[in-house]
């Protein structure tokens, strides 16, 4: 089994030696740490005096939120979708029995 390739990453200041499976995993990966680095200077810019473990915990919750707030945004569109979807089969459904 092919255990991927090995990459270095960079976070707050720290290399992290991983292994991703495909080119787009590594990308993802590499722009994850990306974000992370830049939430993580700006919180460093708005919280000088903070210890880098707690501005490392309003990264994780930031990051968290975006992530729920993205979930629903999805949940929504997927139901408005749907809801289309009906209207439009409807619809053509009415048109066909003319």
């Amino acid at each position: 089994m092919d255990e991927g390739q090995s990459i270095t990453i960079k976070i707050a200041g720290r290399e992290f030696p991983m292994k991703v499976s495909s080119p787009e995993n590594e990308q993802v990966m590499r722009t994850a740490a990306e974000e992370v680095n830049a939430t993580l200077a700006a919180y460093e810019q708005k919280y000088p005096g903070r210890t880098l473990d707690e501005k490392m915990i309003f990264v994780s919750l930031n990051l968290a939120m975006n992530k729920i707030r993205a979930q629903r945004r999805f949940a929504a569109l997927s139901a408005e979708a749907e809801a289309l979807k009906a209207e439009t089969s409807d619809y053509l459904d009415g048109i066909n029995r003319e």
